[in-house]
């Protein structure tokens, strides 16, 4: 089972970025899915998650209206679109899928 996520980088304040989690060795469709995210000295954080279908989401109130949760079964991919970036968003962002999580993908939003 893997779990890859990709897309995490260096942003300015207000920018936008798009994370991916690449799924193999698990039946993806079956399971819904979820991004966390963890910054230096705090806790781990639900950041969003999705249904097994893709017609059901929930944020975050730190992400709301900012952050869009997606999901392409046919690709087993995951995705979490970043826009309005701010620097209390930056931390390593983790898919997980059941049991299964990612190694992460560092965002850093800094002028």
């Amino acid at each position: 089972v893997q779990l890859v996520e990709s897309g995490g980088g260096l942003v300015q304040p207000g920018g936008s970025l798009r994370l991916s989690c690449a799924a193999s060795g698990f039946s993806f469709s079956s399971y819904r899915m979820r991004w966390y995210r963890q910054a230096p000295g705090k806790e781990r954080e639900l950041v969003a998650d999705i249904s097994i279908t893709g017609g059901s989401t929930n944020y975050a109130d730190s992400v709301k209206g900012r952050f869009t949760i997606s999901r392409d079964n046919a690709k087993n991919t995951l995705y979490l679109h970043m826009n309005s970036l701010k620097p209390e968003d930056t931390a390593l962002y983790y898919c997980r899928g059941g049991d299964y999580w990612g190694q992460g993908t560092q965002v850093t939003v800094s002028s």
